[in-house]
């Protein structure tokens, strides 16, 4: 049976829609990253990244939320576009859009603006302005199209939920104004049966919900260095 890690956050719940929408038998397997449960032995020989989502099937072990979507996809030839050129390459994009731009950008404006020490004015004017732009492009998109790919759902728009269904922690709450027609999209997919089962499973484990001292140590390392500990 399918192993899905996985936490509350934006990537392991983009692939928890898709495993909730193609019906898949799944175990979840949480992996509380504030108690530094990513780092354990045992979860790096799954995961050498340290993050969530990760998933297990058989002999195959995938660590990458966008390699675990194609993954399942390819498995179950579900909510994947037609099979054209065309088609393929549009979802290609889109999937590594997401992977490469919407995804980094969202997570490192929402770090630097919550969590990084002073002076961060400059990393801060950055990323809110990468993590707008990036999210304007896909408002232009749905401006012309009901779902990422054109009229029909597929596992780009799961990708892109993941991330969207929070953004106005990201953005702001201003967001859904500025961005109707991302706003539509999210209504319409939080609407959706498999989404509303992915609220059992987000409450199913009680995660770690404060960020004190063990969760920094846990989820950035990287401050140690400051600290004059080791890298």
């Amino acid at each position: 049976m399918i192993k899905f890690y996985y936490n509350t956050g934006p990537n392991p719940m983009k692939v928890a829609l898709y495993l909730e929408e193609c019906g898949l038998p799944y175990e979840p397997v949480p992996v509380d990253t504030r108690k530094g449960e990513q780092h354990l032995p045992a979860y790096l020989a799954i995961n050498p990244n340290a993050k969530a989502p990760s998933l297990t099937d058989g002999d195959a072990t995938l660590f990458d939320s966008n390699a675990i979507l194609l993954y399942l996809a390819e498995k179950t030839g579900q909510f994947l576009p037609a099979n054209t050129p065309a088609a393929r390459g549009a979802m290609h994009s889109w999937l590594m859009f997401v992977a490469t731009g919407i995804g980094p950008y969202s997570g490192q404006y929402v770090h630097f603006k919550l969590f990084a020490p002073e002076p961060k004015e400059y990393a801060v004017n950055r990323y809110d302005f990468e993590a707008w732009r990036h999210w304007n492009i896909i408002e232009q998109q749905l401006a012309k199209h009901r779902y990422m790919l054109g009229d029909t759902y597929t596992l780009v728009d799961m990708a892109v939920w993941g991330w969207a269904r929070i953004v106005n922690v990201v953005l702001g709450n201003d967001v859904w104004t500025r961005l109707p027609n991302l706003k539509r999209f999210v209504d319409e997919i939080n609407a959706r049966p498999a989404a509303q089962r992915i609220e059992a499973l987000r409450t199913r484990h009680a995660f770690k919900a404060e960020m004190d001292d063990e969760a920094r140590r846990a989820m950035f390392p990287q401050n140690q260095r400051l600290a004059g500990g080791k890298s």
